[in-house]
C-alpha cells in the first residue's frame, strides 16, 4: 500500500501544476483589468502604470508565474489585489475556510444520515410504495439546484413559518437551512447509489448460498450484502464531498456565510488574480486528497485492493 500511495502523490504533483498553469492564464484572458477597477476609469494613465508595476502586473505572464509558483511552494499564494484592504491570501484561507469545511462536513453527515438508509430500505422493499415515493423524491432533489433549492427554503421555513432565520452564521440554528440546501441533491445521489449498487449484491449467488446456509435474509444483509454494496457508495461520497466544497460558493452567497465561496464570489467580480488563484488551488487540492482518502479506504475495505496495490 505503501507504494501504491507514493505513487498517487507522484501523478498529483503534475496534476496540481497543471491545474495552477490553466487558472493562472485563464484568469489573465479576461477582457476587463483589474487596474481599471481598483483605480476606476478616470484615474490617470501614470496612476494606472504605477500600480500595474505595484502589482507586478507590468511584467510578462511567463515572469508572473514563475514568482507565483515559487511563492506557492512556500505557502505565500500573495496578496490581493483590493480584496479585504490586501489581506494576504493565505491569511483569508486560513481564516475561511473552516467555516466552508464546516458547512460541507455537515452537509455531507446529513447527506449519509438521510441518503443510506433510504437507499438500503429502497432496495430492500424493491418495488414497493416506499421505493417508488423514495426514487420520486430521489428525482426530484436530483434535478433542483440549490440555488433555486436555497431560496425556495428560506420563503417557506423562513418566512413563512417563522421557524429557523433567513441568514448568518452565528448559531447553530443558522448552520440549518444551509446545510440541507447543500446536502439534499448528495443525499439524493447517495440514496440511488446505495439502492442500485445492494440490489446488484443481493442477486449475487453468494448472497443466496449464505441464506442456503441457515442464514436469515437480514443477517445475510447485515454480514456480506452492506460491506460489499458500500464499496461503490464510498465513491460518490469522495466525489460529492468536493462537489459540496465547490457547491457551497452558491450557498455562501444565498445565506451570507462567511466562507472562501463567498469570498470567491466577490473576488471574481473584482478580477482580484491572487484570491481566485489561491482559493482555486485550494480546491484543486482538497479534490485530490479527497479521491487519494477514497483509494485507500477502497484498500482498508476491500482485500483484493491489498492485493493488487502489494502485486499478491
Amino acid at each position: 500500500m505503501l507504494i501504491y500511495l507514493l505513487k498517487r502523490i507522484a501523478l498529483a504533483i503534475p496534476t496540481m501544476l497543471v491545474i495552477l498553469a490553466v487558472v493562472f492564464w485563464a484568469a489573465r484572458l479576461t477582457p476587463a483589468d483589474p487596474v481599471d477597477i481598483i483605480a476606476g476609469e478616470k484615474a490617470s494613465v501614470e496612476t494606472k502604470a504605477r500600480m500595474r508595476h505595484q502589482y507586478g502586473l507590468d511584467e510578462p505572464v511567463t515572469v508572473q508565474f514563475v514568482h507565483y509558483l515559487g511563492g506557492a511552494l512556500h505557502g505565500d499564494l500573495g496578496h490581493a489585489f483590493v480584496y479585504r484592504n490586501r489581506q494576504s491570501v493565505s491569511e483569508m484561507i486560513a481564516h475561511d475556510f473552516p467555516v466552508t469545511a464546516q458547512l460541507a462536513l455537515q452537509a455531507l453527515l446529513f447527506a449519509m444520515v438521510v441518503g443510506l438508509p433510504v437507499g438500503v430500505l429502497a432496495a430492500l422493499y424493491h418495488n414497493s410504495g416506499f421505493d417508488k415515493a423514495a426514487m420520486a423524491l430521489v428525482v426530484a432533489l436530483v434535478s433542483v439546484p440549490s440555488i433555486v433549492l436555497g431560496p425556495l427554503l428560506v420563503l417557506l421555513v423562513a418566512v413563512r413559518l417563522h421557524w429557523l432565520p433567513v441568514s448568518g452564521w452565528t448559531s447553530p440554528w443558522h448552520t440549518i437551512l444551509p446545510t440541507v440546501t447543500l446536502g439534499a441533491r448528495s443525499a439524493a445521489l447517495i440514496a440511488r447509489f446505495m439502492r442500485g449498487s445492494l440490489l446488484e449484491v443481493l442477486r449475487q449467488d453468494y448472497m443466496r448460498t449464505a441464506i442456503a446456509k441457515g442464514l436469515s435474509r437480514g443477517q445475510a444483509v447485515w454480514r456480506h450484502a452492506l460491506k460489499n454494496a458500500f464499496l461503490p457508495v464510498l465513491t460518490v461520497l469522495g466525489t460529492n464531498f468536493g462537489l459540496l466544497l465547490t457547491g457551497s460558493f452558491v450557498v455562501e452567497t444565498i445565506f451570507r456565510v462567511p466562507g472562501i465561496g463567498r469570498a470567491s464570489y466577490e473576488s471574481i467580480l473584482v478580477h482580484d488574480y491572487p484570491v481566485i488563484q489561491g482559493i482555486t488551488l485550494l480546491v484543486a487540492l482538497i479534490f485530490l486528497t479527497v479521491n487519494l482518502a477514497v483509494d485507500l479506504l477502497y484498500g482498508v475495505i476491500d482485500p483484493r485492493v491489498r492485493a493488487e496495490a502489494t502485486g499478491r
